[in-house]
């Protein structure tokens, strides 16, 4: 067995932005073929919001919708309960209980990444942010890939562990383990709080 690579924590830099990856109804309703028990997540989640509104720091929602037959058509054909996620549906609109601000961007994706195929990135630099903060729903899925692609595009990241969660409790500790091990800080709610500029 080989000993884990040695790393260096990250932290935030004086200019992080807060990703809300998915918090949409549905993934937060249960009865949602999609969804799970997420009320912690989604409270961690209006307290990061808050914390990032009050420190006037960039917040970017994201949602699923699909819009036309070919778009995602290999994943969608792999999970078919993503064919619920069309314009008209509830379950694209933003969980009620998340205090969505004027100015935050709500973003709309097709893939696992808020950065694939999105604006994320220019957005990102036009708010001169050199750090994120990625939450949502679910770990082993689109938070993974936007932390992970967040690291790629030159961003520092953080995980809050409690403001993300996953439909299989091992998903969530095995994604949250290896994103801590190579591409992100996957700290408490508590310190990733302690972290914001003040």
């Amino acid at each position: 067995m080989r000993k884990a690579l040695d790393r260096v924590s990250g932290g935030l830099g004086s200019k992080p932005a807060l990703i809300v990856v998915d918090v949409v109804r549905g993934f937060t309703d249960p009865s949602c073929p999609l969804g799970s028990e997420a009320d912690e997540v989604v409270d961690a989640n209006v307290r990061l919001m808050n914390a990032f509104h009050d420190a006037n720091l960039p917040v970017v929602l994201t949602t699923v919708i699909y819009r036309d037959d070919q778009q995602a058509s290999v994943f969608r054909a792999r999970i078919p309960a993503l064919n619920l996620l069309t314009p008209e549906s509830e379950w694209v609109l933003f969980d009620s209980r998340l205090p969505v601000a004027p100015g935050d961007l709500q973003l709309e994706k097709r893939h696992a990444s808020s950065f694939h195929g999105t604006e994320l990135d220019e957005w990102l630099r036009g708010q001169n942010v050199d750090s994120v903060v990625v939450t949502g729903l679910t770990t082993s899925g689109c938070v993974r890939a936007t932390a992970v692609d967040g690291l790629q595009n030159n961003y520092r990241v953080v995980v809050p562990r409690e403001a993300c969660g996953d439909r299989d409790e091992q998903a969530h500790e095995a994604n949250l383990y290896d994103l801590n091990a190579k591409y992100a800080d996957v700290l408490s709610l508590d310190d990733t709080l302690a972290l914001l500029p003040r």
